[in-house]
């Protein structure tokens, strides 16, 4: 284990973090907020900290690989949260310290799952900082370092594997730190049009600012306790857009812009995301216009918030989709489980696993029929290899024990079946609502602090794809061969 290299990435995490922190001090100048100043202190507590351990700590070898980037990338997560709550309990807004640590895990992860009572009642800087650590959590802060700072003896590809949601992480470019960069060129290029399409929908600038952060991020984050229903319909269309845009994988968005057309809508993945997203908003808008008595134009508008929020795992709601016809919200839950494209922002499963589990059930059938024929598994037309068959496999019994096990801990404190299931179906999914008490209208404050911290390290199990946080709790890890 190469611990100097691990406790020097670390560093420079800290002093990532920390000029981040002058963001929302800046906010609170113009706002002229008197909490601005604990981001100031905290911001120049972590960045001179960082800097003197990068000072001091001078790594033998820069040799990097799996095992120091799977427990590279979990303590620098649990590493931001702790630095990043630092300003919330300090400052009195989120006077526990379990509830801003909540808060911080729930926004790096994405997961938009909040304690806050009322977030109006918070100051600019502080929804300002909720915002903007979910756009640093949702394409990573070490791929953002990966971008900037490429130190890592060329073994970066472990941390962006570790870090990086779906089954397999490839490589946009021939040198890691060039796929980093692009993915964040994307990434802000699609942050900058929604804040430019907001604005021109009448949103006002912080808002704008704010809802592009945690729409691009699919995290959820809002400024306001009712989410999105306050505003406008066409502010409702533009999130919607951005969210569905938000759900596909980032190569679709690289091959457009190398102008690869066949490659960027040939893929299968992206296919059957659209399918099951539009269909989930046809066959919603059909039944809540039924069931719900909604015109066919406000039906159609929740309805493709609601499966773009849900599916992407983002969390914004635009009406209190808790009181749906059963149909609707069985769909929703469905959604919550499946998630997005690898390689976007979003939680769940992820839809190539769903694929390659249903062309895994497909193949069983067949064979059952035809016991000597040989079938090959294949997805975006080539061969699914034997390892990462496995991978998804194993992924998705650990992602059934660690549900499992979060219910029965959580359910302890003697809450309903729908609240319990959908509690943990948004931390590991990281989703944000759920339904019942921890429905759109509600929020997740009522929980014991031991159910929160279980919700927490579901936020960030689900954020690592699982097994980067399993890891670091291995003996195993630690063992120094």
């Amino acid at each position: 284990m190469n611990y100097g290299m691990i406790v020097y990435l670390l560093a420079r995490v800290l002093q990532i973090i920390g000029m981040m922190m002058f963001c929302p001090f800046l906010v609170s100048l113009y706002y002229h907020e008197t909490s601005g100043k604990y981001f100031l202190l905290c911001g120049v507590a972590v960045l001179l900290l960082g800097s003197l351990l990068v000072f001091l700590i001078k790594p033998k070898k820069n040799a990097f690989y799996a095992r120091e980037g799977f427990v590279m990338t979990s303590l620098s997560w649990l590493l931001l949260s702790v630095a990043g709550c630092l300003p919330f309990y300090l400052s009195g807004e989120i006077p526990h310290f379990t509830d801003a640590l909540f808060e911080c895990i729930s926004g790096f992860t994405t997961t938009g799952a909040s304690v806050v009572p009322a977030v109006e009642d918070l100051s600019r800087c502080m929804n300002f900082w909720r915002c903007l650590i979910q756009l640093i959590g949702g394409m990573g802060v070490l791929v953002f370092m990966l971008a900037l700072i490429p130190s890592t003896g060329g073994q970066d590809l472990y941390i962006m594997k570790a870090e990086s949601p779906g089954p397999s992480v490839g490589k946009m470019a021939p040198k890691v730190r060039q796929t980093a960069f692009y993915l964040y060129i994307i990434y802000f290029a699609l942050t900058a049009l929604e804040i430019i399409c907001l604005l021109l929908a009448g949103a006002p600038l912080f808002d704008s600012v704010c809802t592009a952060f945690t729409t691009t991020s699919t995290g959820g984050f809002g400024v306001r306790n009712t989410s999105l229903m306050d505003y406008s319909p066409a502010v409702q269309y533009v999130v919607s857009v951005f969210l569905f845009l938000a759900g596909l994988n980032y190569n679709f968005f690289f091959c457009l812009w190398l102008r690869k057309w066949k490659e960027a809508f040939g893929s299968d993945e992206i296919r059957a995301y659209t399918v099951i997203f539009w269909l989930s908003t046809a066959l919603i808008t059909y039944n809540i216009i039924l069931n719900n008595d909604y015109g066919p134009e406000e039906g159609f508008r929740h309805a493709f918030l609601q499966v773009g929020s849900i599916m992407t795992t983002a969390g914004f709601s635009s009406a209190d989709f808790d009181h749906w016809h059963a149909f609707s919200r069985e769909i929703l839950i469905l959604l919550m489980l499946i998630g997005g494209c690898a390689g976007s922002t979003c939680g769940g499963i992820k839809v190539s696993r769903i694929l390659i589990y249903l062309k895994t059930v497909k193949k069983e059938l067949s064979q059952l029929c035809h016991p000597r024929s040989v079938k090959i598994l294949k997805i975006e037309g080539r061969a699914i290899s034997h390892s990462v068959l496995r991978s998804a496999n194993i992924f998705l019994i650990t992602y059934i024990s660690i549900f499992v096990v979060s219910m029965l801990l959580i359910s302890a404190e003697g809450h309903d079946f729908t609240t319990n299931f959908t509690a943990i179906a948004s931390a590991i999914g990281n989703i944000g609502p759920g339904f019942s008490l921890v429905g759109p209208t509600r929020n997740f404050a009522f929980f014991t602090d031991l159910s929160k911290y279980v919700l927490m390290f579901d936020m960030l199990a689900g954020r690592l794809e699982l097994f980067p946080l399993l890891v670091l709790l291995s003996p195993e890890t630690w063992n120094r061969r």
